[in-house]
């Protein structure tokens, strides 16, 4: 039997690559199988299915399996709980990242009633960034899973109730109070609510790169790039900090970096960009616009072209990692909140929103300088205007609204 989970699929299967990315935001360790060309697989998700083919096909270390299983069905099986203990908060966080845990370890300590709700795996981005070294305490700089799981912990010594895996999809004020209700069906209240949803990476929408997510395309390197350990080139696209350290750390897995940044400069800070240009495994392609992937279920080519000259570039690369900026999380606000042409939320200068009692936190807030230590600092920001806010609410505790 398997000591891990083992996920049987195929790089065209978009529901395997669903069932890739879930695991990998849960930080759960995975064997990956690509049937295709493997007989033995192949009949092993026969046998599993009563002689059908179907992927994902999920085994698991007690033997049980799933097939095609959805998020929920995942988050089930792995223990998680999607369900939150009562229906009315003194304050609903949604966001699980350094910003939303941070400001529920604060509301913890003041004694505010709080309740996390977070879509993915708690610690946000932090928690699937390699190494982080400009987080104050850590001279030698820490692994981004060990910084979120050590935040996380923190959350839970002071008794804070954390719901991951679990999507919000809409956010509603009703009378004096703020209504959230999720993917699963329930629906939770409080006083007060802090958004602190963070934001995703954003795509290059050009032709080829919906199809190839996930088969050769990737915006997480932390999660992807052990798969392709041996491999002879990896493309890494975006030139500023988060490209460049990421390239830093998928060169230990491949023979060349080749980095593609569309402006005539790199973004990335002095000391970076001076580690690529000393490491002879990295290539730099300025002023460089990636126009179109290729590829049958994996990909084959990346076309671009030089913006100065006009010549189409060709590469071949075993995978390209898309970093190239960030869009907020906030679909599921659906305009009940003002934002910016980005989707970004506008704040006033106490980041209260356009909302009376629901605060804006951390990348999902415009003017946030997205950086993990200021991300921490506004959640501890929200928190305190959020006491503010109970205390003319007289919805704090005696204890705390007379401090």
């Amino acid at each position: 039997m398997s000591e891990q989970v083992v996920v049987y699929g195929a790089p065209w299967c978009p529901d395997c690559r669903r069932s890739k990315q879930f695991l990998g935001e849960m930080r759960i360790p995975y064997q990956w199988i690509d049937i295709d060309g493997d007989a033995a697989a192949t009949e092993f998700v026969r046998e599993k299915n009563n002689g059908k083919q179907i992927i994902p096909t999920i085994t698991f270390p007690d033997g049980s399996f799933l097939v095609e299983p959805s998020n929920n069905e995942l988050a089930q099986k792995l223990g998680l709980t999607l369900k939150a203990k009562r229906s009315f908060y003194d304050l609903i966080i949604v966001g699980g990242g350094p910003a939303g845990l941070t400001a529920s370890i604060y509301a913890a300590r003041e004694g505010i009633d709080t309740l996390v709700i977070e879509k993915s795996a708690l610690g946000g981005q932090a928690g699937v960034t390699e190494r982080i070294d400009n987080y104050p305490g850590f001279e030698e700089g820490i692994g981004g899973a060990e910084l979120a799981d050590k935040i996380v912990k923190q959350a839970r010594r002071y008794g804070v109730e954390l719901l991951p895996a679990v999507d919000v999809e809409s956010l509603h004020r009703h009378g004096p109070y703020i209504s959230i209700t999720t993917g699963t069906g329930d629906e939770y209240c409080s006083h007060a609510a802090i958004i602190a949803t963070g934001s995703a990476y954003r795509r290059l929408d050009v032709p080829g790169e919906d199809d190839l997510i996930g088969a050769g395309i990737h915006f997480c390197a932390t999660c992807d790039g052990p798969f392709y350990k041996g491999s002879k080139e990896l493309m890494v696209i975006g030139g500023g900090n988060s490209g460049v350290e990421e390239g830093l750390f998928l060169s230990r897995f491949t023979d060349r970096i080749t980095l593609v940044e569309f402006m005539p400069q790199l973004a990335a800070s002095g000391l970076l960009q001076e580690n690529i240009r000393s490491d002879p495994k990295f290539s730099i392609y300025t002023n460089t616009q990636v126009t179109e992937f290729k590829g049958n279920g994996k990909l084959s080519t990346v076309l671009a072209k030089n913006r100065e000259t006009g010549e189409t570039l060709e590469f071949h690369p075993a995978a390209v990692f898309v970093f190239i900026g960030l869009t907020p999380n906030t679909d599921f606000l659906k305009d009940t909140l003002e934002t910016d042409k980005w989707g970004f939320i506008v704040t006033d200068e106490t980041l209260q929103t356009s909302m009376p009692g629901v605060y804006a936190a951390g990348d999902v807030r415009h003017g946030s300088t997205n950086q993990l230590a200021s991300a921490t600092g506004e959640g501890v920001t929200a928190l305190i205007m959020v006491r503010q806010y109970l205390q003319k609410l007289g919805d704090l505790p005696s204890k705390i609204a007379t401090r």
